[in-house]
Order: C-alpha cells, then sequence, then structure tokens
C-alpha cells in the first residue's frame, strides 16, 4: 500500500503541474491514494470549487486545506457538500465542511486527517487534544495527518506524539521541502514539510520581488504569481504494512517539467525505512 502525499498547490501554474505530473508520479511509484493540499489553488489564494475539481480531474483522491480554506466565501457550500475536500478538524465544529474524510479503498479503509498548528497561527483548538478525540472515534486501517503549521518544533512535537498511533504525519504551509523524511521509532511516516507545487524561482510561490518589498518597506504590497514561471512539485510517497497500519519507507521527491524536451523528471531522496 502505497500513498502520495502533494505539498501546497500554488495558483493556476501549480494546478496545471497537478494535471500534468500527478498521473505519471501514480503510476512511478506504484501510489493506492494521493492527498493534494490544495489551499492556495485559487488564483489569489484560498481554494475555488473549480480549482478543487480541476485537482480531482488530474488525478487527486483528497483535498487537504490549511489557513486559506475559508478565504473564498464561494467554498462554504462546496466543503458541507465534497466529503473529499476537508479543512483543518480543529476548526470550530460549525465551520463548513469536516476536518476528515474516510477513504473507501475496498481491501482498506484509509483515514486522512486535516489539523492546523496554533503556533503563529489562528487560536484554534489544540490540535494534540483534536488529535486524541478523532482517534477515539475512527477505526481505520491506516491514519494519515495532514498537520499544516507554521512552527517547525510543534510540527516535530505532533509527530513524536502520534508515532506509532497514526500511519504517517505530513507537514504542510511553509513551502519548502524539508530533509528529514524518515520513519519514527513506533512506525511512523514523517516530514516536517513536503514542500509545495508552484513556481521554483519565487518565494513560497510569490513573485520575489513582491515579497522583498514587502519586508523592506512593512507597507502592504499586493502579492503576485508568476503562472510563466516553471514549476516544482514537492511530495513524498510512503510505504505502509497492511497487517500493522505503520510505515515501512518514506521518500520524499522533486518532479520538474524539463523546458526542451517537456519531459517529466522526478528527484528522488534515498528511500529511508
Amino acid at each position: 500500500m502505497k500513498i502520495l502525499m502533494i505539498g501546497d498547490v500554488v495558483s493556476q501554474c501549480g494546478c496545471e503541474m497537478v494535471r500534468t505530473c500527478l498521473p505519471q508520479l501514480k503510476r512511478q511509484f506504484g501510489a493506492d491514494v494521493a492527498i493534494v493540499n490544495g489551499e492556495n489553488a485559487a488564483i489569489g489564494n484560498g481554494i475555488l470549487p473549480g480549482s478543487a475539481e480541476h485537482l480531482f480531474a488530474s488525478g487527486a483522491d483528497v483535498i487537504t486545506t490549511g489557513n486559506h480554506v475559508f478565504r473564498r466565501f464561494e467554498m462554504y457550500d462546496y466543503l458541507a457538500s465534497h466529503e473529499q475536500i476537508i479543512r483543518p478538524a480543529n476548526y470550530r465544529p460549525d465551520a463548513p465542511g469536516n476536518g476528515v474524510y474516510l477513504y473507501d479503498g475496498g481491501s482498506f479503509s484509509l483515514l486522512v486527517v486535516n489539523l492546523m498548528g496554533t503556533s503563529f497561527l489562528d487560536p484554534l483548538k489544540n490540535p494534540f487534544d483534536t488529535m486524541d478525540e478523532i482517534l477515539k472515534q475512527y477505526d481505520a486501517t491506516y491514519t494519515v495527518v495532514d498537520f499544516h503549521a507554521e512552527a517547525t518544533g510543534e510540527k516535530r512535537a505532533l509527530g513524536f506524539y502520534l508515532d506509532g498511533r497514526v500511519s504517517a504525519v505530513f507537514g504542510t504551509h511553509t513551502h519548502v521541502q524539508t530533509a528529514d523524511a524518515q520513519i519514527l521509532k513506533n512506525g511512523t511516516a514523517y516530514i516536517t514539510d513536503v514542500g509545495m507545487t508552484g513556481p521554483e524561482h519565487s518565494a513560497l510561490g510569490v513573485k520575489p520581488e513582491r515579497v522583498i518589498e514587502r519586508l523592506r518597506t512593512n507597507l502592504p504590497v499586493r502579492f503576485e504569481v508568476d503562472d510563466k514561471e516553471p514549476c516544482v512539485m514537492g511530495g513524498v510517497c510512503v510505504t505502509l504494512d497492511k497487517k500493522t497500519g505503520r510505515s515501512t519507507g518514506i521518500v520524499s521527491f522533486l518532479a520538474r517539467i524539463d523546458a526542451q524536451t517537456h519531459k517529466i523528471t522526478v528527484q528522488t531522496t534515498a528511500e529511508r525505512s
């Protein structure tokens, strides 16, 4: 059993990168399920029904989100009516949508949980307590968590807290793939951040000059994405053991499209188990 987790999709160019690369990546890794973080998939930021539909049509089986999920009011009804797209579970229970999705794979069940960190982000319910409550409610063959958080320490702490209790903890939100993909002592796959799917020559997907202007002047700046820049897709592939529900391997990767040949190249780390 293998799962792909794709990092935060940024704007239209990120959506097109998913459309081009995800089918090949699923075949190349032999993945059974692809989870895509789509919270920045709309032009501007946030996610819209059209961008969500694009990701599903491109091969995403589940879409996770984060702190921008409610930026667009058009998404509220869509979140409530499409259970395969989830928002962080530690929002108030009356927020649109759900924080978990139970994927039925026939011979297996996969519980996908979306959580948001509280360090330097919105003051939501404690994600550790929220996860404890979720694990009491569900029984699945595998459980994976997209932890959308700012602080590395908070992500690492949740990984260790859930080690042996879930199959994998994937960090998202900071858009830079980290070099710590690993299997923790009790069998949980972990990475602090899976990276992003968007313009490689950017500051977290945004035109560098716009971010520099904001940081130099301390004045409001309209962030822009250069949809003509070559993109990179960051993610991980995790191998799971059906008998134990634990992970036996994790490999992180960056996918690119060659500008001349238009071929997809995938650079992977050495597999860690």
